[in-house]
């Protein structure tokens, strides 16, 4: 079923009406719009996406989404099947954030729209923060990469105590601060609508982890957060300590994401004590931090012997060798509840690659599950990389996938939070 007669038809209405002739934006669409065939089901989908490197596309303007839109507006059967909007990198400005802000707050069947990467500042998050509290279809915000700074993240705050439909909002990379983080905290304990939230790379100039200390507090009480990303917070094992300390208490969060901090096995330790008590958590990021052999050794310790919830675990460039890599691998042989594991970025010497060798050959670790291959050469046995991981593609997306999307994007089957 194609909706391009009736989307065209609109279209060339909109452009006589705005004295525009047709453009090569357009004309892309058009293109996108026709692909849609199950329109029924799953509803019109535009990607119009300005980082195609293998196909040269027009990236999107203001004056290109104010024509957009136009259509959309009038094209009565294409706005009542909408459902999602793609505009990641393009050349959005504070311009575009107002055209948008409108469309959020006449539309009422968007549940995904992607901005991440364009040029919106403080003046346009406020817009669009502002729509949303009246907007009752939104489901999924992606603000990555938007210099919306403190201020702007401010507003998207206080959006969060009042709108009740949102359940993924995503300001990663945005530089916001210190206060936005305490007010997102506040906001939080009160939503109970909002299901993951993205706060990774915020500007902190304090080396007190106050913001951590208040996440810790939310988490106490929150009943709705089931995945949260705090990469990049420069977190140590304090902030570590009171993030264990309140999640012994929730019951629901699922995917914590803690990648890129300063955390050290001490700071492990409150995390493998929390794994033999908490009955929730499935997905583990710790990535790029510094947890060593003997973070590892907690962290098998109550894998093998108590933990039966966690289902992902990455310790990526974590300067492990093969002492601490060896415990992770043989705890998977009496805990079959751990799926994924990632350990590419350590000393990955010879007991290393025998213990992994040997979970792949009895079939106990999926070469899907996992960023190491095992091969042979002169009979030693060595480890590949493989581009497998959690969210491989949070910044992007490949044109034609170069492995299964559950290879790469591993959390997305684990920790489904919403369709999108």
């Amino acid at each position: 079923m194609s909706v391009l007669p009736d989307l065209h038809l609109h279209y060339v209405q909109a452009c006589q009406n705005l004295s525009q002739p047709e453009n090569p934006f357009i004309a892309r669409v058009l293109e996108e719009a026709d692909k849609n065939d199950e329109i029924s089901t799953k509803g019109i989908t535009l990607k119009l996406a300005g980082n195609n490197h293998l196909v040269p596309v027009p990236r999107v303007t203001d004056d290109d989404l104010g024509v957009l839109v136009s259509v959309l507006d009038q094209a009565a059967f294409v706005t009542s099947c909408f459902s999602r909007l793609d505009l990641a990198y393009n050349l959005l400005t504070d311009a575009g954030a107002k055209t948008m802000a409108t469309f959020l707050q006449e539309n009422s069947t968007l549940q995904y729209l992607n901005l991440m990467f364009n040029d919106i500042g403080t003046s346009g998050a406020e817009l669009i923060a502002g729509a949303l509290h009246s907007n009752q279809s939104l489901v999924h915000l992606r603000m990555t990469g938007n210099k919306i700074l403190n201020q702007g993240g401010m507003f998207f705050a206080s959006m969060l105590k009042i709108n009740s439909t949102l359940e993924k909002l995503d300001l990663g990379d945005c530089d916001v601060g210190l206060q936005c983080l305490i007010a997102t905290a506040i906001a939080l304990t009160q939503n109970k609508s909002l299901k993951a939230i993205n706060l990774n790379r915020p500007l902190l100039f304090s080396q007190q982890e106050e913001s951590t200390v208040h996440i810790a507090r939310m988490l106490r009480s929150n009943s709705s957060l089931v995945e949260l990303h705090l990469g990049k917070h420069g977190m140590k094992n304090f902030g570590v300590e009171r993030l264990c300390e309140a999640l012994h208490k929730n019951s629901r969060l699922r995917y914590l994401d803690l990648s890129c901090n300063n955390i050290t096995c001490d700071g492990v330790k409150f995390l493998g004590a929390l794994l033999k008590r908490n009955q929730a958590l499935e997905i583990l990021d710790l990535s790029a931090n510094r947890i060593e052999d003997v973070g590892a050794i907690y962290l098998s310790d109550a894998l093998a012997t108590q933990n039966r919830t966690l289902k992902a675990l990455s310790v990526v460039s974590n300067n492990i060798t093969g002492k601490g890599l060896v415990a992770l691998a043989q705890s998977m042989h009496s805990n079959m509840t751990l799926s994924h594991i990632y350990i590419w970025g350590n000393k990955l010497d010879k007991s290393t690659c025998e213990a992994f060798s040997e979970l792949v050959a009895v079939d106990r670790l999926d070469l899907g599950c996992t960023d190491v291959a095992p091969y042979e050469v002169d009979g030693e046995l060595f480890l590949a990389e493989l581009s497998h991981g959690l969210a491989k593609h949070r910044y992007w997306s490949p044109r034609s996938a170069a492995v299964a999307p559950g290879a790469a994007n591993a959390s997305l089957e684990i920790v489904a939070v919403s369709e999108y």
